[in-house]
């Protein structure tokens, strides 16, 4: 396979478009580079790299690893010659204001024109910084969500002080609703996490329901779709999942992760809010930060100090070559996992050697090993990722409940079950599921008759 190459003549020609912008300066001297020696090293890093999965590959049907956008790497690339910071206009005058563009078109997304928010490092620290507004909002309540929830919330909790419970999942890996009712009859819940793409099994959780309680019981709702977010563009979601995703306008806050649907790379992730007066909690001074601007600089809504324009640039330059728009390119590749997730789930549930969990409701698709046992069906899987492995085909392993597979008479000898799971986020995948399969067959042959 032939790694994509031909934005390196685009990335050139921009070069000399940049350079050309500062041709009024006074000539100054290039640090000195030692070509040959640069490039011993960066053939020895490629070299190196080989110790990789090939997560650009459809046959890397394991994590959710995408390989970005050739002009999100190109537009990465370019902005390095500058290396942007933007933290504040003095450092990133032209990166910030692509940050707002593009921040503002996620913001969109959901139904917000009116909004706050910013790019960050990825989903943890966008998660973070919802969580830190919660609890400047709610100071003293409990943030819950759901027991299949990132496990981030608990530990951001931790660090920032703040209590924090797991709420149960039903039987589809969705927060239990009648569970959480109950946990908020007994008070003191100031926030609820709505996860929006389980990273184990892309489930949804009902945020209908959970919209209704909180005309009920007053708590603050964010939003974490750092997985799913994209989602919201898909018109052939389940029917459950396209009403929950319909309605996350309606949340305070929401997180939604570029570097995964987004084809950017890492790290990128956005953290928006509703209500734009949030952003008093985050005022602070500085002697020297923000005095060559009366703008607002992004540094004074935002936890993180220096942050990479680099990651505003590529963001923006992708947005304007697959426009954010339901029906159009971009949401077509999201359309294609999911199709690619259902046929795989449809091979998997005719078959009588595996056991399946629910549908996808994203592109996610988990599946257990048919086995006397749960401890039998454990090994198994293990067995199997290893084989489909020497035939190039990476899939995932996950612990899950039992209850979330239809288990019929395997003996329940332990509490999880260890599945296989794959995650067929590349639009690719959709021409390579047959091919995927037919391998995935053999794996499994060779393991139960070995």
């Amino acid at each position: 396979m032939m790694l994509e190459r031909d934005s390196l003549h685009a990335l050139h020609r921009a070069l000399a478009k940049l350079e050309a912008g500062f041709a009024s300066l006074p000539a100054a001297k290039n640090t000195a580079v030692d070509a040959q020696a640069m490039t011993e090293i960066l053939l020895g890093i490629a070299e190196r790299l080989h110790d990789n999965f090939p997560y650009f590959h459809p046959l890397y049907a394991g994590q959710m690893l995408k390989p970005p956008h050739p002009i999100a790497r190109a537009a990465y690339a370019l902005s390095t010659w500058i290396n942007p910071n933007n933290h504040a206009l003095d450092g990133g005058r032209a990166s910030s204001a692509m940050e707002r563009e593009a921040v503002a078109a996620l913001a969109r997304m959901f139904g917000w024109d009116e909004h706050l928010g910013h790019l960050c490092g990825g989903g943890t620290m966008a998660n973070l910084e919802a969580l830190w507004v919660a609890g400047q909002l709610h100071p003293g309540t409990t943030i819950v969500a759901s027991s299949q929830a990132h496990y981030t919330h608990q530990r951001i909790s931790a660090a920032l002080g703040l209590k924090f419970e797991s709420i149960p999942c039903d039987r589809y890996g969705r927060m239990d609703v009648t569970a959480l009712e109950r946990r908020l009859i007994e008070g003191n819940v100031g926030t609820v996490v709505a996860t929006m793409g389980t990273t184990a099994t892309g489930s949804v959780d009902p945020l209908d329901a959970l919209l209704e309680l909180r005309t009920r019981y007053s708590f603050r709702l964010h939003a974490d779709a750092a997985y799913g977010g994209y989602f919201t563009l898909v018109d052939a979601l389940d029917r459950e999942a396209r009403s929950a995703f319909d309605r996350l306008g309606e949340t305070d806050s929401i997180v939604i992760d570029p570097h995964k649907h987004g084809l950017q790379p890492y790290g990128c992730g956005c953290v928006l809010f509703r209500d734009p007066s949030v952003g008093r909690l985050y005022k602070h001074d500085s002697p020297y930060t923000y005095f060559s601007s009366a703008e607002l600089h992004l540094g004074e809504i935002s936890l993180e100090c220096s942050r990479p324009g680099a990651s505003a640039v590529a963001l923006w330059a992708t947005q304007q070559l697959l426009p954010l728009e339901r029906g159009g390119e971009f949401a077509k590749m999201l359309d294609s996992g999911l199709e690619a997730a259902r046929a795989l789930y449809n091979h998997l549930r005719r078959d009588a050697r595996f056991v399946t969990a629910f549908p996808p409701e994203l592109d996610i698709v988990v599946w257990a090993i048919n086995a006397s046992s749960v401890s039998e069906a454990s090994a198994l899987a293990r067995q199997v990722f290893a084989e489909a492995a020497k035939r190039n085909l990476h899939l995932a392993l996950a612990e899950l409940p039992l209850e979330f597979f239809d288990l019929d008479e395997m003996q329940r000898d332990r509490e999880t079950i260890t599945c296989l799971r794959s995650v067929l986020m590349k639009p690719e995948h959709l021409d390579w599921i047959e091919r995927i399969w037919e391998i995935l067959d053999r794996g499994t042959e060779s393991s139960l008759n070995g």
